[in-house]
């Protein structure tokens, strides 16, 4: 579903509830990279107060609790795996500790889909963190995000925009 935006903006498109777990994770995959807090803790915290709920006037939408506490414990426990498969689809000037921590996080949790959730099809992940990835930044980043994603996606599951069709 659409919403018309201002004039010479795109349409905003209301997320799912999985898309919602997403960018929730997304948020909390920051957070503990900045703050140093761990994933049983921020588990709680984003259930608990953010969630569907009203944090500081804004409404988070109702998300999937089940997706993601999986995308934010996926990460984690990937997290050694995850991480070298991002560096390999980076350029060599483009190191992934050169990335901020938004774009890190939208990063993992992309590509712990694309490893572990084989069920969830390769368009709908990179569409879904491009989206993400078009709430934090609006120059160059989104666009790294879908080159990653689908370099991975062509080294993990052999699909992507780069592979024949036939």
């Amino acid at each position: 579903m659409s919403e018309p935006a201002s004039p010479g903006q795109p349409a905003v498109r209301h997320a799912n509830k999985r898309g919602a777990a997403r960018l929730a994770a997304v948020q909390a995959l920051y957070q503990m990279d900045v703050a140093g807090s761990g994933v049983f803790e921020i588990t709680a915290e984003y259930e608990a107060f953010r969630l569907g709920k009203e944090v500081d006037g804004a409404l988070y939408r109702e998300a999937d609790a089940q997706w993601f506490r999986a995308i934010l414990t996926g990460v984690v426990e990937n997290q050694k795996t995850i991480d070298p498969i991002i560096r390999q689809a980076l350029t060599e000037d483009w190191p992934l500790s050169r990335l901020d921590s938004t774009l890190r996080a939208i990063l993992r949790a992309g590509v712990y889909e694309l490893m572990k959730r084989e069920d969830v099809p390769v368009a709908v992940i990179v569409s879904e963190y491009v989206d993400i990835a078009k709430a934090f930044y609006e120059e160059d980043e989104p666009k790294l995000v879908n080159a990653v994603l689908d370099r991975v996606s062509r080294r993990v599951r052999g699909e992507g925009r780069g592979k024949d069709a036939s």
